[in-house]
């Protein structure tokens, strides 16, 4: 994923507290969202469509959002052991070959994205900490109910209903804990770099 670029020799494109959001996760961020798009919307993704998709801000918002779950994640005392870390790396398909690591695929995968496998680690060690972050504000969540019982629908329908409005209710509380939180960090984002 790479969020977050603590180099001053990268083009930084914002500031949030101390971390530094290089152009270069900028641009895996805001292609990944173009491809998702574009498949999507296929031949009426154009360049108006993407106007109104505000896909650039939504990509450095993301980056913004994810580096603001990971200085809180800092703060309340969140952190990712090595054996956490080895075995994310070790379960992630991308390394894999006949289901299992490798650790040849590993280096080549790396290698092809540029990475060194230091700096991928890093990385997946800041990732795992925003996903730790993110499923414990997720957990102060309240449970998702509300008229249910009157709803005539069969048990199935009621369950599909009540994930539905669960994973609502979770995404809106992560949401208003990164902006709640971002009150008390400096964030600066270099707007004519987008």
């Amino acid at each position: 994923m790479g969020t977050v670029d603590k180099s001053s020799n990268a083009e930084i494109i914002a500031e949030v507290g101390k971390y530094k959001i290089s152009a270069r996760d900028y641009a895996r961020v805001y292609e990944g969202m173009y491809k998702f798009y574009r498949d999507l919307y296929k031949d009426k993704f154009d360049e108006e469509m993407q106007k109104k998709l505000k896909i650039k801000e939504k990509a450095i918002d993301t980056l913004v959002s994810q580096t603001v779950l990971l200085i809180a994640a800092e703060k309340n005392g969140i952190t990712v052991s090595d054996h956490e870390l080895e075995e994310a790396v070790m379960n992630e398909p991308a390394f894999m070959k006949d289901g299992m690591f490798d650790s040849g695929v590993y280096q080549n995968v790396l290698r092809f994205s540029q990475l060194t496998p230091g700096a991928y680690e890093a990385k997946k060690r800041e990732e795992l900490a925003i996903g730790k972050m993110t499923r414990l504000i997720q957990m102060s969540a309240p449970v998702a109910d509300a008229g249910l019982d009157t709803v005539s629908a069969d048990e199935q329908t009621k369950k599909m209903l009540r994930d539905a409005m669960m994973n609502d209710a979770r995404e809106k509380l992560v949401q208003a804990y990164v902006e709640g939180y971002k009150k008390n960090i400096k964030v600066k984002i270099n707007t004519q770099l987008l």
